[in-house]
């Protein structure tokens, strides 16, 4: 049945983006509109297909009085990366995360994905941020190209202007053991959070790994159905790109792992940054008891020459 709505979507998107590309083309709409009016058709089809061919069993987990939800405001989104589905679940699913009032979004992509044509549409009419990476493997070293940051940046600068929200994968690829926890996760969206001055908000997908998996050995090697996405509440602004990364991977991490969130108490920690301030009083009670150890070790070394220097 996945198969199925793959299929169905190459066939109903070039249709559906086929009367909005007309309207810009006639200059009846102006980009910004094209891109907007693009991206609730992907949403719409992603959506409705899902319910015609329900290959899977959706969980959505969200604070329903977030503040963000309720009114929301501009915001950087990240969320984990576990298969090539990812993209039309979050389409899909969108709706239910972010709440009816949600802020159109533009996502930052993996250009390689324009080798597909239905992808590449939908990208390109949705106005969505390619970032050139080498395909070396899912689960390897991220190979970026230097030369296409400045474009990146300046198209989602341009998109930040024109009241889009901001939607990347830190870890920049698929991750093909995400039960082991997440790849490396890269600090752009601390990046991006601090030249906007934007809040970033977390999500976290679990088992679509287990449908469309990204060792391509595997495959589509559908082996179970469920899957389950969380929006976390309290979007905020990080002090640094450790402090965000290392939130990132506890908190997104966990459910991505087990597709449930860390005890109640440790994420609301980790959420309003009290856990990272005791994850550097940690660190630095480490620090100190290593200097100890070192200035004890030296004064036992210089004792000892004494020693022998008197005998």
């Amino acid at each position: 049945m996945m198969v199925t709505y793959i299929f169905s979507m190459c066939v109903a998107l070039p249709i559906t983006l086929f009367p909005v590309y007309l309207l810009n083309r006639a200059k009846l709409i102006n980009r910004v509109q094209k891109e907007k009016m693009s991206l609730k058709v992907g949403q719409f089809c992603s959506r409705w297909l899902m319910r015609a061919f329900p290959f899977a069993r959706k969980r959505v987990v969200v604070n329903e009085n977030d503040e963000n939800r309720i009114n929301p405001q501009p915001c950087i989104w990240v969320c984990n990366h576990i298969s090539l589905l990812d993209l039309f679940f979050v389409l899909a699913l969108d709706k239910r995360m972010r709440g009816k009032n949600r802020r159109p979004i533009k996502i930052l992509y993996w250009k390689g994905l324009e080798s597909n044509p239905i992808t590449r549409l939908l990208c390109k009419m949705c106005g969505f941020i390619p970032v050139d990476m080498a395909d070396n493997g899912n689960g390897t070293a991220n190979e970026y190209d230097p030369k296409s940051f400045k474009q990146m940046l300046k198209s989602t600068k341009r998109a930040i202007e024109e009241g889009f929200d901001i939607g990347l994968l830190p870890e920049g690829q698929p991750n093909p053991t995400p039960e082991r926890g997440l790849q490396p996760v890269y600090p752009g969206a601390f990046t991006l959070a601090k030249m906007s001055k934007r809040p970033i908000q977390m999500i976290a997908l679990y088992g679509l790994h287990r449908m469309w998996h990204p060792d391509e050995t595997i495959g589509m090697e559908c082996s179970h159905r469920d899957m389950a996405v969380r929006v976390y509440p309290k979007g905020r602004v990080y002090g640094s790109a450790e402090e965000f990364t290392t939130t990132f991977e506890a908190v997104v991490g966990e459910f991505g792992a087990h597709g449930k969130d860390l005890p109640e108490d440790e994420l609301e920690m980790w959420l309003n940054g009290s856990m990272w301030q005791t994850e550097l009083k940690r660190r630095e009670s480490l620090w100190l008891d290593s200097e100890d150890v070192e200035t004890r070790s030296r004064n036992e070394s210089f004792t000892i020459e004494e020693k022998r220097e008197v005998s």
